[in-house]
């Protein structure tokens, strides 16, 4: 009689939890050191400021320009995916939680007075535009990588908004550039708060997409865009809104 023996099955050596927790391990390691690009770039700007100050009109039109990525980013990634994932209650929710935030960020602003108070507020917007680039990482690579190029924009502004404001009050050159650097750590500590998500229910996923997507449109339309209008319009300078808005969806297009 012939007996039929039965191999045992062979596994990666990983139970499904423990391969989800790497894969969450990798997501985070990959956001933070994707934050890093960044926050290099608000040192840079505060570096340039300290020794030069921009003109008003390139000043706009670099708020334009990162207007224009920022606006494709939510768009052209975030967008689609919170409405293809079907969940339209915990994407209200999410999103009058964003609105609700973005409007209490906006009012601490307001009550924001002298140094101290400009950098509280600069320090909340970086924070959660790090939150916002974990949820991005969440969301996929490529969301994570095009959210990194778009804030690494806007926040190059953020560099120059600081030196430019700090050094009315501060005259050492390497102070500026050093609050500007403490203020880009929290980037990436934004970042680690955001990548868990990957490995929450749908339900709640979609929700912090919303938060994300709301989180970004207040960018463009109540800060950069907003900002950028206290300098009258030139037409080249308008046109960078556009600009920016291509430039964003030829990367997309080439990343594939």
């Amino acid at each position: 009689m012939l007996r039929v023996f039965r191999c045992p099955r062979l596994t990666s050596g990983f139970e499904p939890d423990e391969v989800g927790a790497r894969k969450g391990d990798l997501m985070a390691a990959s956001a933070w050191v994707y934050t890093l690009i960044p926050a290099a770039a608000a040192i840079a700007g505060a570096a340039v400021a300290v020794n030069t100050r921009p003109g008003r009109n390139l000043v706009s039109a670099i708020q334009h320009f990162a207007a224009g990525v920022v606006f494709a980013a939510a768009a052209g990634e975030i967008l689609p995916d919170v409405m293809h994932r079907g969940y339209p209650l915990a994407t209200v929710i999410g999103g009058a939680i964003g609105v609700g935030v973005m409007l209490l960020v906006k009012q601490l602003e307001n009550w924001a007075k002298g140094p101290v108070g400009l950098l509280a507020a600069i320090g909340i917007d970086i924070l959660i535009d790090g939150l916002v680039l974990g949820i991005g990482f969440a969301a996929g690579p490529k969301v994570g990588l095009l959210l990194t190029i778009a804030l690494t924009i806007e926040v190059l502004f953020l560099g120059l908004t600081v030196a430019n404001e700090l050094g009315e009050s501060v005259r050492s050159r390497a102070r500026i550039v050093a609050s500007t650097a403490a203020l880009a750590l929290l980037l990436p500590i934004g970042a680690l708060l955001g990548t868990p998500i990957a490995s929450l229910p749908d339900p709640i996923l979609t929700g912090f997409f919303a938060f994300g997507l709301i989180a970004l449109l207040y960018l463009v339309t109540e800060e950069l865009l907003v900002e950028a209008h206290e300098t009258p319009d030139r037409p080249w300078v308008t046109a960078m809104f556009f600009a920016g808005f291509l430039v964003l969806l030829l990367l997309e297009e080439a990343i594939g």
